[in-house]
């Protein structure tokens, strides 16, 4: 069985995290996609200390179908250097993490 990863992003408003939601499914880049509510940020940033309200998403996916999400977050996303933290799940249940194999592979979703 292929490792169960849980990945970690945020977008800027509901609208982008929408989309990015709808392609990461369609594409079987994820599982699941759990769109949290919005948070406030804070960070630096070229220098400069900023605030923003952010929706984080938590993703389930593989190792396999990892670099691909990485690559269409990248691709799909509005900040120059987007939040995209992956982590291993060290314990899940069986049929669960199946099922998020199952899921992000095989044809994909129209």
């Amino acid at each position: 069985m292929d490792a169960l990863l849980i990945v970690m992003t945020t977008f800027p408003d509901e609208a982008s995290a929408e989309a990015a939601i709808d392609g990461m499914l369609a594409g079987r880049l994820a599982a699941c996609v759990q769109q949290m509510a919005p948070v406030r940020s804070s960070y630096c940033w070229q220098g400069k200390r900023e605030t923003s309200v952010e929706v984080p998403l938590m993703i389930k996916t593989t190792a396999a179908r990892y670099g691909a999400l990485e690559q269409y977050i990248k691709e799909h996303h509005p900040y120059d250097v987007p939040e995209i933290v992956a982590w291993p799940a060290t314990a899940a249940l069986p049929a669960y993490a199946r099922w998020v194999e199952n899921e992000t592979r095989g044809e994909l979703h129209v």
